[in-house]
């Protein structure tokens, strides 16, 4: 299976306790749900299910399936939870989207002219940012909002953007603190 057939669900983390349990950091609209889809996988094809599950804090604690140590536990973290995309089911906002399917889309302003292209979706706790490389090699992260990013048209592989004044500037090209 190539890896744009798989979507990223969650990533497992520390163990919970002493009995095999982890904490995964799920992806799922509902963290809870991501116990719904049965098996998982890893990018090296191993499998991994969810035998029990439940929410705590900003995370789930899961109890896989054949992991009862805190050492097996541990050997999991920072392990990606992957489904075949043909396990998802459809959308049902048509202003919702796959992270991995904005990846590689071109972004361009309202005249057409290409910005960049987007690279990665990153959060950091405020909302969605396009992380977007420019023509000349930069990296700008432009918020993923129906303001910056009015269409978006996944078929065409385009996110039309109304980026706010600058983002796109080279940094030599921007006014400096002072002068504002």
């Amino acid at each position: 299976m190539t890896d744009s057939s798989l979507i990223l669900l969650g990533i497992i983390g520390a163990p919970h306790g002493v009995r095999g349990e982890v904490r995964i950091k799920a992806f799922t609209g509902d963290p809870l749900a991501i116990a719904d889809y049965g098996a998982l996988s890893d990018r090296k094809g191993r499998a991994y299910e969810i035998t029990d599950i439940r929410p705590a804090r900003e995370v789930v604690v899961a109890r896989l399936k054949g992991v009862t140590t805190r050492e097996a536990a541990e050997a999991l973290n920072g392990t990606e939870l992957l489904v075949p995309r043909d396990r998802l089911p459809p959308s049902e906002d048509e202003d919702e989207f796959l992270q991995a399917d904005l990846i590689g889309c071109a972004v361009v302003d309202p005249a057409g002219a290409v910005l960049g292209t987007v690279t990665a979706v990153e959060n950091y706790g405020a909302g969605d940012l396009l992380d977007i490389e420019t023509p000349d090699g930069r990296s700008v992260l432009m918020p993923f909002t129906k303001a910056c990013a009015p269409r978006v048209d996944i078929a065409a592989r385009r996110i039309e953007a109304q980026p706010p004044a600058g983002l796109f500037e080279p940094e030599e090209e921007r006014p400096d603190d002072a002068e504002r």
